[in-house]
């Protein structure tokens, strides 16, 4: 069998003879290099993984003494309190803590899920319908023009939409959007939750809101791009079938770049969880309070830490810190259980065949 050096020379063959020494050098270099870039390839796609454990490690080991003390109570308590900071600690389930001290999530876990549940239901058909005008319907200067103005959108500081939430667009709607929904919805047990004093313009249903329209640039970007690669023959092909528009955009478009909206939808609802000041402007911050319908005051898991972090600083003891960090740990393993069912939705769609063939 032929060596590579020889197999690689113009017109050589088994019996031709060895390259010269200048051409074996590249060839080794070439080798070499090649080497040196799979290496680099391979630790730079292991830097995320790293990290992520390492934000992983490092939140277990310091939420572990709250843990042990807040037990399951942490998830099924409503009460937030870092007990008496300036007296005498002391020591509970060998951890020595504030008298008085008591933790529960469940307050904030249900105005994060909340809040982002409505983001969600709001934001994303929005932002599909809001892609598939600009690529089908609009014309051509007109689609990028407000492509523009979508993607200036996205790029708005959190704590600017934040003050407009508070200021302008929660008031709005508790005086004139709130009012009417809660006296007309029906009062049956799922719907009462929709009816209500409406508030002062601080709640879950603005800060949802408030997530949706954070949300919808990004999906709405996504799904644009994706929807620019679909083929246009399958498109023409269904139309000459008889298929209206919306069928077309139902049963085609939409199915072929399935897997990619589910991503864009994962990427909208990895904001909407994470978002902080946006949600701590309008939610209203009540740590204690579970909100009995969707329009009071609420708190989330992000607004709870920016909001109290600065009093954890001053607990002697470190525990506050410590329930915190065991709060954030809820967060990411939201978090990453939201994406590991995402990832399995998009091997689903990935695998319903379209009625035109499967996209490439």
């Amino acid at each position: 069998m032929a060596s590579p050096a020889r197999a690689l020379r113009p017109g050589g063959g088994a019996g031709a003879g060895p390259l010269p020494r200048r051409a074996r050098a590249r060839l080794r270099a070439g080798i070499r290099e090649g080497t040196h870039i799979r290496w680099a390839g391979a630790a730079g796609a292991a830097v995320p993984v790293l990290a992520l454990g390492f934000i992983l490690l490092v939140l277990i080991v310091k939420a572990w003494p709250a843990i042990r003390y807040n037990g399951v109570g942490f998830f099924t308590g409503t009460t937030w309190a870092e007990g008496d900071l300036y007296g005498q600690p002391v020591r509970r389930a060998g951890v020595l803590v504030p008298a008085g001290a008591r933790y529960g999530a469940l307050p904030a876990i249900i105005g994060t899920l909340g809040t982002s549940a409505i983001a969600l239901v709001i934001g994303v058909p929005v932002a599909i319908g809001t892609a598939l005008v600009i690529v089908e319907r609009l014309p051509r200067r007109l689609a990028g023009l407000v492509g523009g103005f979508l993607e200036f959108l996205a790029g708005i500081p959190s704590v600017v939409v934040g003050l407009w939430g508070a200021v302008t667009f929660g008031p709005f709607i508790a005086r004139h959007v709130a009012p009417l929904v809660a006296r007309h919805m029906p009062d049956v047990p799922v719907l009462s939750y929709f009816r209500g004093s409406t508030g002062n313009g601080q709640g879950m249903l603005v800060s949802g809101l408030v997530l949706a329209i954070m949300i919808i640039p990004i999906v709405a970007a996504t799904t644009r791009d994706l929807i620019r690669q679909v083929p246009i023959l399958p498109r023409e092909g269904a139309v000459a079938l008889g298929m209206s528009e919306w069928e077309c955009a139902r049963r085609v478009t939409l199915p072929w770049v399935g897997s990619g909206i589910a991503g864009a939808v994962v990427l909208g609802l990895g904001r909407a969880l994470g978002e902080t000041m946006a949600v701590a402007m309008t939610c209203g911050v009540v740590l204690s309070t579970v909100p009995g319908n969707i329009y009071q005051t609420m708190t989330t898991i992000a607004a709870t830490v920016v909001q109290t972090v600065d009093t954890a600083f001053l607990d002697g003891t470190g525990f506050a810190l410590r329930a915190l960090a065991e709060l954030c740990l809820v967060l990411m393993v939201i978090t990453l259980t939201a994406n590991v069912v995402a990832r399995l939705l998009v091997r689903r769609v990935s695998a319903i065949a379209l009625p035109v063939g499967r996209g490439l």
